[in-house]
């Protein structure tokens, strides 16, 4: 079943240690508008996947984070949301990685399942059931012609 939250109000997302952003749902409007953002249009044609990654996370923080506690400068002065600072924020491996799988992963999750395979918690394939009987004796090697 396919559960709704119709409370689409911005929540706080824990990026590491004392840092979170506050981000809006992740919606078909964000999709769309980072799907077209010049950055992610630009892409050239054989750019490795995971550099697509990154490009198309940062045009959908620019939309989605509303606010953050715990990102300051290089004197350690708490700085405004910006596309430049959420740039650099996402620059850091690790606030990258949180924010992909936390946040872009989950609002994708629906994507996935849209196979009718329910995504396995514990790995590949640890939760899916079995679909087919097991086979009795071993099959008939192939004949030569």
């Amino acid at each position: 079943m396919l559960r709704l939250n119709l409370v689409r109000e911005a929540v706080w997302l824990d990026l590491a240690p004392g840092v979170r952003v506050k981000v809006e749902p992740l919606t078909t409007a964000i999709m769309v508008a980072a799907r077209t953002d010049p950055a992610v249009r630009t892409i050239a044609p054989g750019t490795p996947d995971d550099s697509i990654a990154v490009i198309f996370a940062k045009a959908i923080a620019v939309r989605a984070i509303v606010d953050w506690e715990g990102v300051g400068d290089a004197n350690g002065a708490a700085i405004p949301v910006s596309p430049d600072a959420i740039d650099a924020l996402l620059d850091l491996w690790p606030i990258f990685w949180k924010f992909q799988t936390a946040y872009v992963a989950k609002g994708l999750k629906l994507e996935a399942e849209k196979n009718v395979s329910a995504p396995s918690q514990l790995g590949s394939s640890a939760g899916a059931k079995d679909t087919a009987r097991p086979v009795k004796g071993a099959a008939r090697t192939a004949r030569k012609s």
